[in-house]
């Protein structure tokens, strides 16, 4: 049992996602299973779930990646460095925003970008002058 909150994003390249998920954000892998991959932080537990074969043809993902804003659900993650997410977030086929799309509210600098696959997420890092 554990105390962290518990998201699942399904998804069809399992290993790029989390490639991403511990590059950018600092998850660590805790578990890898064929049909999803299970990452950790101290407090959100992330599944990543395979997208099913018969659904796969309506979730395939542009080259590069479409931005899927037509959901209602954006996860945020706090990140130690914004500059240092958008430097190393091409490497894993992701995309954060650039720094004159930054805002900062409720004491941290906020910024949003896609993961490999268009899910948007928000990067948050404590805000120096809130």
């Amino acid at each position: 049992m554990s105390d962290r909150a518990h998201v699942a994003l399904y998804g069809l390249d399992l290993a790029r996602l989390a490639a991403y998920y511990t590059t950018i954000a600092g998850f660590e892998i805790h578990e890898v299973d064929d049909g999803f991959t299970t990452l950790h932080v101290p407090t959100l537990e992330l599944v990543l779930v395979r997208v099913r074969p018969e659904h796969a043809d309506a979730a395939a993902v542009a080259s590069p990646p479409k931005r899927r804003e037509d959901t209602p659900i954006k996860v945020s993650l706090v990140v130690a460095s914004l500059a240092a997410a958008r430097e190393a977030a091409p490497a894993v086929g992701a995309v954060v925003d650039p720094s004159d799309a930054e805002w900062t509210w409720g004491g941290y600098t906020r910024v949003d970008g896609h993961d490999p696959e268009g899910n948007v997420v928000q990067l948050m890092e404590i805000a120096l002058n809130d």
